[in-house]
This record gives C-alpha cells, structure tokens and sequence, in this order.
C-alpha cells in the first residue's frame, strides 16, 4: 500500500515537474523544446494540456494551439480560459467569441477577457454590450476592463462615467483610469486624477513618470521621480529610458550607478540605452560587465551593432551565444534586411531550428521593403502560423510597390482584421493617388466598427487635402475632436495641411494656435499654407519666429518659404534665405530648392541668373527646374530660352504630351510650321499618349469624379445642361480674354 501511495506521489510529482517546464519553455520561446518534453510525457493531466496550449499561444502558433484544444480528452474552465487568452495574444477576436459562446460555464475571468479582447481591438461598443449582459458585477476585475478599454481608446467621459458607478473601487480601477490619461499624453488630466487618489502604489507613480517623459516633459518627470517613497526596478528603469530617448546618456548612466539593486533587466536596459545612442563601444564593454546574461542580453547587444551598420561583429556576436534562441537570430535577420543582404538574412533563416511567426513576419517584411514581392508571398504562402502581422505586412508591401488591387485581395481574404490592417490599405490608397477610395475605405472602416488613431486620421485627411474636399474634411475634424484626437501633432499637422489646401487658412492658423508643443512639421504645414494661398509675408514671419523659439528649420522649412518668396516677390530675401539654409544650417540644396529660385529668379525677370543656377548647380536639372524656367520665358518673351527648356523638358519626359504642346506652340507662335511638324512626328514616335484629364466637386458630402470622354456620372445631362448655360452666358460678355488654342492637336 506503502510503496504504492509511493509510486503515485513520485509520478505526480514528475508530471508536476513536466508541465513547469513546459509553461517556462513557452515563456522563454523555446517552443520546440516544450513539444518535445509534451510529446516525451508518459503521463499528462489536464494542467499538462492547458501548458501546452498556453506554450503554443505565447508563440503564435495558435492554430496548434486550437487543435490540441479539440484533442483534449476533457477541459475545464481553465482550458477554456487559457484558449481564449491565446486568441486575444494573437489577434483572434472573432474565434475568442466563437469559443465564448461555446462555453458551459463561464466565470469572471472569461468575461473580462472577452471584454478585453473587444477593447483591444477597438469594437467599444461590443465591448460595452457584453459588460451591461454580465450577469454578476461585483467584482472589480469587469469593470476594469471595460474602463482601461475606454480610457486607452480616448473616450475619457465615458471611462470617468463608468469609473464613477463601480461599487466598489480597487487601485486597479484608479490605475485604469490613469493609465488611460498618461498613455495618451493627457498630462495635465492625469495629474489632476493623480492628485485625487487618496492610495497610490508603485504601479500609479510609474505611470505618471512614464507619461511625463512620453509627453518630453523630462524635467517633471524627473521630480516625480524623486517623490516615489518605495521606488522599484522599474521605476529606476523607466527613468533611466527617459534620459536615454532624449539622449542625456551621462545622466543615464549616473542613475543606473545609484541603483541600490540591479539586476539583469537593469543591467539589459542600460545597455540598451547605449545603443538607441548609438554608444556600441560603452554598450560591449557593458555586455562585459554584466554578472549574468539573458538572451534579451545577446539580443540587445546584436541590435547595437546591426544598428551602427557593424553587420559581421553582430553576426559573430550571434555564432558565439551558448544557446540559440530566436530574438537574436531575427535581430540579426531584420539587420541584414534593412541593409539589403536579403540573401544572407534567408541563409540565417533557413538554418533556423525555430522559428516563430515574429521571424517569418520579419522575413517576408525584409522581402517586401527589398521591393520582391514575389519571393515575400511565396513564403507567406509557406507559414503554417499566420498572424494578423503577417497578413498586414504583405498588405502593406503590396501597397508600397502600387500594386493595390493585389493590396484589396489580401485585404479581403483575411480572416480578421484589425487597426493596422484598415490603415495600411487607406495608407497605400492615399500614397498611391487613390484619394477617393481611400475616403470610401476610411468610411467602410467606421461601419466595422473600428475605433481610428492618429495614422487613420492623418491619411484621410491627407486625401481631403488632394482633393480639396473641405465638407469630408471638416466632418473628419468633427470626429476628431469627439474622439480626443485633436491635441495629437500628428493629427494636428494633417488638419493644417488640409485646410491650407482647401484655401482656409485661418482655420490652418486656429489649429496652430492650439497647438502646446509645435514641431518643425507644425511650422512647414503653417509656412506651406500661407505660401499656396499667397501669403508671402507671413510665412516670412513664421519662419523668423520658429528660429526664435529654437525650432530647428528643416530642407522642407526651406522650400515652403523659398516658394513663398518666390509667389510674393521677395527676390532678394529669398537669395539670403537660400544662403542662410546653406551657410547657417549646413543643409544640402535639393532639387525642390534650386526649382523655387528658378522660379524666384524667373518672375522677377532674371532669366540669365536663373539659367546659370540650373546650368551649375551640383545636381541634375529635372523637369521641375526646367519647367519654372520655361514658364518664366514663356512670360518675358524669351522664346530661345523657353525652347530650350521646352527640349529639355521633352527629354526628360517623353511620355507627358503637354511637354510636345507646349513646344509646339512655341513654333506656332513664331511661324515655324516645319517645326512644329517635327514635333508633332517626335510625339508619334515616342508613342506618349495624352492622359484623360480629370476633376471633382464635393456635392453633399460626396466627392464626386469626372473622367473626360467617360460619362460615367449619373447626373451627366443636367451637367451638360448647365454647362451650355454657362457658356451661352459667358459669350454675351464683352469681358472675356482672347484664348489661345494649341495647335497640336493632341487627341
């Protein structure tokens, strides 16, 4: 009975011990590993499968993870729990409520991780509609979920309203609410929350801290820092990454000197700190230092050197770690990729034991960027383990080669789709021209359900502005204000852009003023606004006053206010600002410069200084330079000049027709009817081919199309109806300017 009782106690034991090793393989991604000790057990019990498939989530092989969960020979609520948590670390939304509905017995914990799972993901309203059906709401834990997804999501009122009702109120709950000021830099409401706690832990003074260096408010955070009664490692940790982004790397290191306990997370984020400086040499004599070493360690280190461009002294680096594992092995993937050694990034690849969905999504991703999105989708089509990543990634990659309808198609196929993947298909219409469709994608994406950021916001505003679509873009601001976005630069600038675009530029200028902290982009999108609509003295002062506030100018600075001159006139303040950016900020005149004093130049008349800059200037004259220079004769009546870069222009761009007719006409005007047959054969010949032209109107919130010879707009013949009108009206004018007609005839 005796050795029995035994035998049972020994073999429980060992079990106990197998399912541990299972769950710290899992953690540390040594997933193989974790099979092997899974596949090895002679005996198993329930915790044994809820490890293994906790082990295969964690690793993003949910799909493994979903196949042993049908294999179970019975579960309990913790299996179901740990299944769904797999498909919230994966992106899994819509098989989470699959498995949600399925479920026997549910308790607190599952229905906060669905609540969780919806948040997330952006679908509040699922989220909320799932909370009011609890059917027990007594336990904080719900109620933090919902208000973390709130608050995270911007939508502070209603967190604050829900935060408010909670019967009872955990420091989890008081954090939540924090957390969702401070993660979204709303420092100032965040502080006033702060204040009210009656109880903080460690966790609310981090938070803050972290909230004030993400704003750049180091100097706060910093005294912050200094009131934290019990600070903990990561609180020194969080400090010490604060000095290192704002790149105070001595006060960094001072900081790590004075911490009464450090351990290898201390150790791993000084050494990181060295190396977002680009700091290798004190980042290795660090690794040398260290007491002990983790593989975010190796990973760190290997990221130094990949980050200095230092590829061979990572790659020995990786061929000298006592263990494999795969974070290094992708960081040395990701360094060859960025560099574009595709070629050694897949030997390191092939050679691979492991290798998890992160290292396949970094692989397709350094084919895609390499422009071969062939050889990224054949290995795309090779993954057993698919994440929304994966799936974005070839979106994305699709969309940065133009090649959008292959774009849709992946966009479609998907199973699930979250925020990144709305956005990389409106980003690549909006990069790609397609303004209208990405306004429809952007409108498809609400109807999902699917909460915006400041990317989303930024594109759609970005083709309001092309298309001059003031309505759809001030219905966007609308949204924007109502989803706590207004105060993001990023958003902020878009909004500036669009409305310059549309020629409002007080509403540029009201947006500016809101503004607290203007970078250099707020200034470009404001000098960019008063130089389109002519307003040369302004963007003059604009420029004077960001030097003041010691905004340092960028080649975009120099190019809206060099064009703001050149539209007002101001030929010598321009001269002196093309030497200043040159002289006093050491930047590179680019082609987009030299074309604004071309342009500078030509209006005033200076044609012959003008044609020297573009004759020798360092760079290559293109088409815009030649262009401003043929408009500038064309316009003094220099007509030697305006045909020589009228040629130009034809060389360069043989395939625009309006180049042929601009030339033509030259001829035209100057009798020269043997030469304009000569061109007219020269377009033959190249076979260029005249663009339809094409324009849009907004007409109740609609962007509506118009493709010359395509009647493809439903209202064509009152159109037509109303343009006949028109015209008959303009011809009983005595006002009208001669038009000259161009003589090549072009269709």
């Amino acid at each position: 009975m005796k050795s029995g009782l035994k035998s049972v106690v020994e073999n429980g034991s060992i079990v106990f011990q197998q399912n541990q090793m299972i769950t710290q393989l899992g953690k540390s991604g040594r997933i193989e590993e974790a099979i092997k000790v899974f596949n090895q057990m002679k005996q198993r019990n329930i915790v044994t499968f809820n490890s293994m498939i906790s082990a295969y989530a964690k690793n993003g092989r949910i799909k493994d993870a979903h196949e042993l969960f049908d294999k179970m020979p019975f579960r309990n609520l913790v299996s179901w729990n740990t299944m769904i948590a797999g498909c919230l670390h994966n992106d899994k939304v819509e098989r989470a409520c699959v498995l949600f509905d399925k479920m026997p017995k549910r308790d607190v914990f599952t229905w906060t991780l669905m609540i969780t799972c919806y948040t997330r993901n952006g679908d509040l309203e699922k989220a909320r509609n799932l909370f009011d059906l609890l059917p027990d709401k007594t336990n904080p834990a719900c109620w933090n979920a919902i208000i973390s997804g709130y608050a995270k999501n911007k939508r502070f009122e209603e967190a604050r309203e829900l935060f408010n009702e909670m019967p009872v109120k955990d420091l989890v709950s008081w954090n939540s609410v924090l957390a969702g000021y401070t993660q979204n830099g709303e420092m100032r409401l965040g502080s006033e929350f702060f204040e009210e706690m009656e109880n903080k832990d460690v966790v609310s003074w981090n938070l803050m801290v972290d909230g004030f260096i993400e704003v750049g408010d180091l100097s706060s955070a910093w005294q912050l820092f200094r009131r934290i009664p019990n600070p903990n490692v990561v609180s020194w940790v969080t400090m010490l990454n604060g000095f290192a982004r704002n790149g105070k790397i001595l006060e960094a290191r001072r900081l790590f000197d004075q911490m009464p306990v450090r351990n290898v997370v201390s150790w791993n984020a000084m050494m990181a700190a060295y190396v977002q400086n680009s700091q290798v040499d004190e980042a290795l004599r660090l690794f040398t230092e260290m007491p002990e070493r983790n593989a975010v360690s190796w990973t760190t280190m290997i990221n130094g050197y990949v980050r200095v461009g230092k590829l061979e002294e990572a790659r020995k680096l990786l061929d000298k770690m006592p263990f494999k594992n795969v974070g290094a092995e992708t960081a040395m993937i990701s360094g060859y990729a960025q560099n574009k050694r595709i070629d050694e990034a897949r030997q390191i690849f092939n050679r691979m034991g492991t290798q998890d969905v992160v290292c396949w999504n970094t692989m397709i991703t350094g084919y895609a960027q390499c422009g071969n999105l062939d050889e990224a989708f054949n290995l795309f089509e090779r993954m057993v383990q698919k994440n929304t990543v994966s799936w974005n990634t070839m979106i994305a990659g699709y969309a940065q080669v133009g090649q959008m309808e292959k774009a849709i198609k992946m966009f479609e196929e998907m199973g699930e789709r979250n925020l990144v993947s709305w956005n990389s298909l409106i980003s690549g219409f909006t990069q790609n021209g397609l303004f209208v469709d990405a306004l429809k994608c952007f409108i498809l994406m609400r109807q999902d359900r699917k909460t915006p950021d400041q990317s989303t916001y930024a594109s759609a505003l970005c083709s309001c502005a092309n298309l001059a679509a003031l309505q759809v873009g001030k219905q966007i601001h609308q949204i924007v204000e109502k989803t706590g976005y207004a105060k993001d630069l990023f958003v902020s600038n878009a909004l500036m852009t669009m409305y310059a675009k549309c020629g409002r530029i007080s509403c540029t200028e009201h947006v500016f003023s809101y503004i607290d902290r203007a970078d250099v982009i707020s200034y470009n999108s404001l000098i960019a606004g008063y130089a389109l609509n002519g307003y040369g003295k302004q963007a003059v002062k604009v420029f004077e006053d960001m030097e003041v506030e010691g905004v340092a100018p960028d080649q975009a600075t120099f190019v809206g206010v060099l064009s703001a001159c050149s539209h007002a006139g101001f030929v010598n303040l321009g001269l002196d600002l093309f030497e200043t950016m040159i002289g006093k900020y050491s930047i590179e005149p680019l082609a987009e410069h030299y074309a604004c004093m071309v342009d500078l130049l030509g209006r005033a008349g200076r044609l012959e200084e003008a044609f020297q800059l573009v004759t020798r200037m360092k760079i290559k004259a293109n088409a815009g330079m030649w262009g401003a220079l043929l408009g500038a004769s064309r316009i003094h009546k220099n007509l030697d000049l305006a045909r020589l870069a009228a040629k130009k222009l034809v060389e360069l761009e043989p395939d625009k027709t309006s180049n042929y007719v601009l030339l033509s006409n030259m001829h035209a005007e100057a009798g020269r009817w043997d030469a304009v047959e000569r061109v007219r054969i020269s377009m033959k010949e190249s076979g260029a081919e005249k663009q339809p032209g094409y324009s849009w109107i907004e007409d109740k919130n609609r962007v509506l199309v118009f493709l010359s010879d395509v009647a493809m707009e439903p209202r064509k013949e009152e159109i037509y109806d109303t343009l006949k009108y028109l015209t008959a009206h303009m011809n009983h004018t005595n006002n009208l300017l001669p038009i000259k007609c161009s003589v090549l005839d072009v269709r």
